[in-house]
């Protein structure tokens, strides 16, 4: 169970209280990655698996890492959000696993830190200086009953990825509610700019939007929805989870996104924004860095809060943990890989980490590097209006995939709202 949200008007500090335990990020921000060795590569190594998402802090590390302790080597690949959840999760528990791994903050998935702590498949890290320095409201995505199992350099938001040379093509501006939402849209399609790339195929996608558009429809009116729920007098099918589907589909009924979202993967998506085929995509701050890379300059590419509403009062945002890392119980090198993560909890390591992927760090001796993307949502989080990632308080790892699952099922044209729903509602009902 995730802790109580601590409130206090300082934005930094908000953001990462709100966050703890947010288990989606990590998910949100697993993409799909190739495989590519680290350090003199072979077999001899610290044997490292990450997510892609991961790659430019996870580099930066241990690049950094090797040149201060020449003999240390690794062999460094990365696996998209899938395979983490099915292959790397079946080879932790048959014993032979990568001494070093990517997992997912708080609970919600099969590789999560809840779920794989509960197994014994991870190694107890709270003898580590840096998890001393976790915020209370943080503790829930590092921590199973008291220890801490997890490194994750800090905290990412969500919303809508936009090509600024598309939006000046267009003559459109940033929107503040639904409605200018939707009539930047027409505009964008007008001028012959998909106004949506929608990578569907790649199933961890297929939650973005209702997860951008759900802390309007549903926490700020209710913000004690989780409580409910996990009291049983609320469901998804009664709530503003409805009009946040009905709203995910009114994209694609007006014909906002790119053609058949269900057959586009993450990395044609990226590739559309970055070039200015399309105008926007809802995804996570935290692979910011893959689509400036798809672009002809970083600066094309800024970041904005999803709007919900009409009323911009009711517009809140999401965010959540980013994916980190953990070490193997059973791994034949786990006290190397230990000393990595705990030179990886050192102040300047956990803000030169956190600013290669463009989330806020965990912790900061003096004030923090903040990309400059993430400005538009501080207010939000000041305001104190900001819900960690939904699937942060959902009690088992069946919801998250039934989630995924529905929605294509929504975009194909092969359920209703209220049938995906009341699917949510019955995966949400199984015992963890």
């Amino acid at each position: 169970m995730a802790p109580e949200i601590i409130r206090t008007p300082v934005s930094r500090r908000r953001l990462l209280q709100l966050m703890g335990g947010a288990m989606a990020a990590g998910t949100l921000a697993s993409c799909g990655g190739t495989s590519s060795g680290g350090g003199a590569g072979g077999g001899g190594g610290l044997k490292v698996i990450g997510a892609g998402s991961q790659e430019a802090g996870l580099r930066k590390a241990l690049d950094e890492y090797k040149k201060q302790n020449g003999s240390f080597d690794f062999n460094l690949s990365f696996s998209p959000a899938d395979q983490l959840q099915t292959s790397l999760r079946a080879q932790l528990a048959a014993g032979n696993a990568p001494d070093l791994h990517a997992v997912y903050p708080g609970n919600g998935s099969a590789m999560s830190m809840a779920q794989l702590s509960k197994a014994n498949l991870l190694a107890d890290l709270s003898d580590q200086a840096w998890t001393q320095k976790i915020p209370t409201g943080f503790k829930g995505a590092y921590q199973h009953d008291g220890k801490t199992y997890i490194f994750s350099p800090g905290t990412s938001v969500l919303g809508a990825i936009y090509n600024k040379k598309a939006f000046e093509k267009a003559g459109v501006e940033v929107p503040t509610t639904w409605s200018e939402l939707l009539t930047v849209c027409e505009t964008l399609k007008k001028k012959g700019i998909v106004p949506f790339a929608l990578g569907a195929q790649t199933p961890w996608v297929t939650q973005l939007i209702n997860y951008a558009l759900v802390p309007g429809t549903v926490y700020s009116k209710q913000p004690d929805f989780d409580d409910k729920m996990a009291a049983g007098s609320a469901s998804f099918a009664g709530s503003g989870w409805a009009d946040a589907m009905n709203k995910y589909l009114e994209l694609q009924k007006r014909g906002f996104f790119n053609d058949n979202p269900n057959g586009t993967t993450y990395e044609q998506a990226t590739s559309m924004v970055g070039t200015g085929k399309a105008a926007m995509a809802v995804q996570v701050s935290a692979v910011l860095q893959a689509y400036r890379a798809a672009a002809p300059s970083p600066d094309d590419l800024g970041m904005f809060p999803l709007p919900a509403t009409d009323n911009p009062a009711d517009n809140w945002i999401p965010g959540g943990i980013v994916v980190g890392l953990g070490v193997s119980a059973k791994g034949k090198k786990a006290d190397e890989a230990k000393k990595f993560l705990d030179f990886c909890g050192q102040p300047e390591m956990v803000n030169a980490w956190a600013e290669a992927v463009a989330c806020v760090p965990l912790y900061s001796e003096g004030e923090p590097k903040v990309d400059p993307v993430l400005k538009p949502f501080l207010p939000y989080l000041s305001g104190d209006k900001a819900v960690p990632f939904m699937d942060q308080r959902w009690p088992n790892a069946e919801v998250q995939p039934t989630h995924f699952a529905v929605v294509q099922e929504l975009l194909g044209g092969k359920t209703t709202v209220d049938g995906a729903l009341k699917k949510m509602d019955a995966a949400y009902r199984k015992s963890a």
